[in-house]
């Protein structure tokens, strides 16, 4: 049976979602659409090209419409925007933040957080390290609470989750830096 890439990407995110990132393997996709795994490649040349459209597309059914019109108000959409994303499918944390950490894709995030800065006159030199650190925050803290969870879950650790949800005071520490940096 022939299957589109929109179908294989689908049904990886499914195969992600529903066992964990282990269990996303060329032959595990490949059974579960009733192809042998070479047929995978023929819509990814590469594991690491799968996991890349797989981030990608965790982030595209993440998507929130943008209301915001101040600069700190926008870079707090963009990160809550991803991190939602990455909770909303088992170990996406994991998937994004090392799609992006290998330049193989979930770019869009950064590029949005440098786009509000530069429109905000951020100086150049100051737009790549703040979106960065932004990112950095938003990955650390969604993949804490990620494993936390999925841990607490299979019960593999007896831990309290009281300390997760800090994530907007924290956001707002590394924003409110960067303002008294312009200041």
């Amino acid at each position: 049976m022939a299957h589109h890439r929109s179908d294989v990407l689908a049904h990886a995110v499914t195969l992600l979602d529903t066992h964990g990132l282990a269990a996303l393997t060329m032959r595990r996709l490949g059974a579960g659409l009733g192809v042998q795994p070479s047929a995978i490649y023929h819509h990814f040349a590469s594991k690491q090209e799968l996991l890349a459209a797989v981030a990608d597309e965790i982030l595209v059914r993440g998507a929130r419409p943008r209301t915001a019109d101040e600069w700190p108000d926008q870079l707090r959409e963009v990160c809550s925007e991803l991190r939602h994303a990455m909770l909303a499918c088992t170990d996406g944390a994991d998937v994004v933040a090392t799609v992006w950490a290998f330049g193989l894709g979930a770019a869009g995030p950064v590029a949005e957080m440098e786009k509000v800065m530069a429109d905000a006159g951020v100086p150049d030199e100051l737009v790549a390290v703040a979106s960065r650190t932004l990112v950095h925050y938003v990955f650390g803290h969604a993949f804490e609470e990620q494993t936390a969870r999925q841990a607490v879950r299979l019960g593999a650790v007896e831990r309290s989750l009281e300390s997760l949800p800090d994530f907007d005071l924290g956001l707002d520490l590394v924003i409110d830096g960067l303002r008294a940096r312009l200041a």
